[in-house]
């Protein structure tokens, strides 16, 4: 521990009962998690099967994994668990099937599987009542992480609108039942009702995990606090790491005040706080605390440095929203030549998607490469849903979404009229497609040619399928699968080029390794890695991963002050720091300013040496010039550590000055 502070130190060694970290930004609290797993091992005699470390991102569980790999014995940290709250949630399902009513090798349905379904309830339940499906997707996702049952929810409906909404969640909890598939909030849900329900299963997992360690505690859910809260149970094995001023996903259930409730639950619970930043200069760090001791604190802190003083934060403010981007790409040219840094060294953040449009065409007049964060995922590729389709219905022939993906593909000439004959009988019987075709009423249902169709083709699933249970290749009677059904032609006849076609059968190719490649779960004591648990984890990855893709060419980042939490660059623009953009006008609305707040505190502290916010004096909306109002969040900075201009037309003599600089710069690099 020679390397750590004495918080840092202070948090690793306590032991005598539950521990809240409050680990400011940069504090370095990964650091304290991996070296705490590493001293209940080595020096508490904790074997490493009876530790849990959950956080929310498979790239923190990875990392984590890796450090406490370089401190630990590998041996004494075997059965270590290091995973995110749904890996431990599906662990759980999946040991515990039975006693929360599903079938072995469930599918996970991710959001576009979810949203499918939700659209053709939403059709025959409430088709001409003008409800959105996004909204319907939010409103059942919030009443899961509040662990609201759809009876519940409709008990507690306050209008029309939640009464249909809560009787189609009943619909769609019925359906995910029938085809023997949860969906990505389910992974939480159904653990806490189960140990709510059975109490031995909950003293089952209480001593298999002894000691409970939970990154970014401030994100949690209500489901999510009561799972940790279910688990610890009586005991005092519990290190929570937080800090309420990164409680920026209220959006999607997270509750800061999870952090004040855990002294109430845990009333001998003690606090350390990490407030050495090892990330910013001290004027970032100094304006950080202005801006967020503007929030009502139950635990005050107070980041510092000895890291310098560092250059004072600058504030633009541009003629227009072209002038912002035209400034923003024209800075970052200016700060590479004088500081001769990579492009890779700036990032660009905003509060909506929206903003990066304009900043792109500057970026390209420019010739700065640039990446917006969040691209197309592998999973997202249409020949890899195609095939995790055929996987999902190999491990789960119940899986209505997975089937009527791949039941036309390739092309089996079976219309949309059969699947709609299908579809209504097998709502009819209460059960999936494939089990509906196996009745002797299917065929009063659906017309001959077209049944004998459908048919063979679940018969050439069930006989793939008992290739697997009898035979000891999967790799191989799957590779076979995809050959027989001539997956490749078709992928030659719907591509644009032949290399195109032979490149996405290549990603198939990869998908199928990936599987051989995955490990057995050693969580779980799995010395092999069955095609169930690969199939499940295999989505539930996609899902975490979607935003969470790396990439290290040398490029500015572009992405959303949500997307940048976690993340560090040593220069950084925040834009559009104006009244209804940054506070956003819903917040405004709503009078939720502590969250827009909080999400100003997490972009300042993603810089390292360099800060600089830029907003417009004039902006177009709706067709019509405004001239905004400056950020409310700009007057709460301290003037010392804020330089602040106008606009280039109206400042010559600093313009002249920056162009003297670059010039210089420039004629430096050249010589």
């Amino acid at each position: 521990m020679a390397d750590l502070n004495p918080r840092q130190r202070e948090a690793v060694k306590y032991l005598d009962g539950p521990l809240l970290v409050l680990a400011g930004a940069g504090s370095g609290k990964t650091s304290v998690i991996t070296r705490k797993i590493a001293h209940l091992i080595e020096y508490a005699g904790y074997p490493g099967r009876h530790i849990a470390a959950v956080t929310f991102t498979n790239k923190a569980a990875r990392e984590m994994k890796e450090r406490v790999g370089k401190l630990v014995d590998r041996r004494a940290a075997r059965g270590l668990t290091v995973a995110t709250f749904h890996n431990l949630g599906l662990t759980i399902l999946r040991e515990e099937h039975d006693a929360v009513g599903y079938h072995p090798g469930f599918s996970i349905f991710d959001a576009e599987d979810a949203r499918a379904l939700l659209r053709d309830l939403l059709a025959e339940h409430a088709a001409d009542t003008g409800l959105e499906i996004g909204d319907l997707q939010a409103t059942i996702s919030s009443w899961k992480n509040a662990m609201l049952l759809p009876d519940q929810a409709l008990s507690r409906a306050n209008d029309a609108r939640e009464e249909r909404f809560a009787v189609i969640y009943q619909h769609y909890a019925d359906y995910l039942k029938a085809y023997n598939a949860l969906d990505f909030d389910d992974l939480i849900l159904l653990p806490v009702l189960l140990f709510r329900n059975h109490e031995e299963v909950l003293q089952k997992w209480q001593r298999r995990i002894r000691y409970l360690l939970v990154d970014e505690y401030q994100d949690t859910n209500l489901s999510q606090y009561e799972l940790v809260r279910m688990l610890v149970g009586h005991r005092q094995g519990l290190t929570v790491v937080g800090d309420d001023d990164q409680s920026i996903y209220a959006w999607r259930g997270a509750r800061p005040e999870n952090l004040a409730q855990l002294k109430e639950d845990f009333p001998s619970l003690k606090i350390v706080k990490l407030e050495q930043n090892y990330r910013s200069m001290r004027r970032i760090l100094s304006t950080a605390n202005t801006v967020i001791a503007n929030n009502p604190h139950v635990f005050d802190k107070a980041l510092w440095s000895e890291l310098g003083v560092g250059d004072p934060i600058r504030v633009l403010r541009c003629r227009n929203e072209e002038g912002e981007a035209e400034r923003i790409a024209s800075e970052i040219l200016d700060q590479r030549l004088r500081s001769r840094s990579e492009y890779r060294d700036f990032a660009v953040l905003y509060r909506g998607n929206h903003q990066s449009k304009l900043l792109e065409i500057k970026l390209q007049a420019y010739q700065v490469p640039y990446k917006i964060s969040g691209g197309t995922s592998f999973f997202a590729r249409n020949e890899i849903k195609d095939a995790m389709a055929y996987l999902r219905l190999l491990t789960n022939p119940d899986d209505d979404v997975a089937f009527l993906r791949v039941v036309n593909v390739p092309r089996r000439e079976i219309g949309p009229r059969t699947l709609e004959q299908l579809t209504g009988y097998a709502r009819q019987r209460g059960m999936s497609l494939v089990r509906a075709l196996d009745e002797v009423g299917a065929e009063s249902h659906i017309q001959g040619r077209a049944l004998e169709k459908l048919r063979r083709f679940t018969h050439f699933l069930h006989d793939t399928r008992r290739q697997l249970e009898t035979g000891d290749d999967t790799l191989g009677v799957i590779r076979r699968m995809f050959t027989d059904v001539e997956y490749e032609e078709w992928l030659h006849q719907n591509a644009s080029s032949a290399k195109q076609a032979q490149k996405r059968m290549e990603n198939v190719w990869y998908l199928l390794d990936s599987i051989e490649q995955m490990e057995p779960n050693e969580d779980d004591g799995e010395t092999e890695q069955t095609l169930e648990e690969a199939v499940s984890r295999l989505v539930l990855r996609d899902i975490l991963d979607r935003q969470e893709e790396e990439d290290d060419s040398d490029r500015v980042q572009l992405m959303t002050l949500h997307a940048s939490k976690g993340l560090e660059f040593p220069n950084v623009f925040i834009m559009g720091l104006e009244e209804e953009l940054l506070p956003h006008r819903s917040s405004i609305e709503s009078e939720t300013i502590e969250e827009e707040r909080r999400l100003m505190y997490v972009g300042i502290t993603r810089a390292q040496r360099c800060l600089t916010l830029t907003y417009a004096g004039q902006r177009k909306q709706y067709g019509e010039v405004i001239e905004p109002i400056p950020s409310r969040f700009l007057d709460e900075m301290p003037d010392e550590h804020v330089e602040r201009e106008g606009d280039s037309d109206k400042d010559p003599e600093a313009n002249q000055r920056r162009g003297r600089a670059t010039l210089s710069a420039l004629m430096d690099d050249l010589s």
